[in-house]
């Protein structure tokens, strides 16, 4: 069977680092759109998809949000597996009936996540992990009838409603893309940015590289989702 085609709605302003870092993690046929820029798939003619991060945030009231939400809401009415990364697992929860609120504050550097053991997004990772964190909004409440299977003292970092499943962190961040999105934070303080570029260390990305595996796991189960509609087609 050939390689499933994914669709990468990637929502990044600095869309270059994101389709870089999705690229290389993504053992797929991918096939990328830049939303801020209006681009966006004409059909759902894909195996699967992914909403990757962005400096946006899921209620503000632009035009591209409006047409990723239609898509994506779409898309899951379709029966396509979707993988939501930090703004995409937010904006999976609010087009499935969750509630994303701003924090007040950032959680930002490598950090530990607890899971429950039971998605299989998350199998082979221990369920204590080190993940890379970047974000000032979260998924309040879950979607209704929504599982949650991974969380932290800053909240929910990980659901999953029928086929679409979200996390708050990136598992798709290298080193320099951590050190980029650390330096670009003006609204933090100095010391802050400086405290969260000591922790990029060769070991705490090395920790963090086992969440990698969510990845391979979410394209099999693309592919499981793929043979059982040619079978009963």
């Amino acid at each position: 069977m050939s390689r499933p085609k994914i669709a990468l709605l990637n929502a990044a302003h600095a869309a270059d680092d994101t389709e870089r870092n999705f690229v290389r993690e993504l053992d797929a046929d991918v096939v990328e759109f830049r939303c801020p820029a209006g681009e966006f798939p004409d059909d759902f003619a894909f195996d699967g998809f992914v909403v990757t991060g962005s400096s946006a945030s899921v209620y503000w009231d632009k035009e591209w949000i409006g047409r990723l939400k239609t898509w994506v809401g779409g898309a899951v009415e379709a029966g396509l597996p979707a993988l939501g990364v930090c703004y995409g697992h937010q904006l999976l929860a609010d087009v499935l009936g969750g509630r994303v609120e701003d924090m007040g504050e950032y959680e930002i550097g490598y950090r530990t996540v607890e899971h429950n053991g039971d998605n299989r997004l998350l199998a082979g990772i221990d369920e204590s992990m080190t993940v890379f964190t970047t974000h000032s909004d979260r998924v309040a409440e879950p979607p209704p009838g929504a599982t949650v299977f991974a969380e932290n003292d800053y909240g929910i970092h990980g659901f999953r409603k029928d086929r679409a499943i979200g996390v708050q962190f990136h598992p798709e961040y290298d080193m320099q893309t951590a050190e980029t999105v650390t330096t670009g934070k003006d609204e933090l303080s100095e010391e802050r940015v400086q405290q969260v570029l000591d922790g990029i260390t060769e070991s705490n990305y090395a920790a963090a590289c086992e969440a990698k595996q969510l990845f391979d796991n979410f394209l099999a189960y693309v592919a499981e989702i793929r043979g059982d509609r040619v079978a009963a087609d």
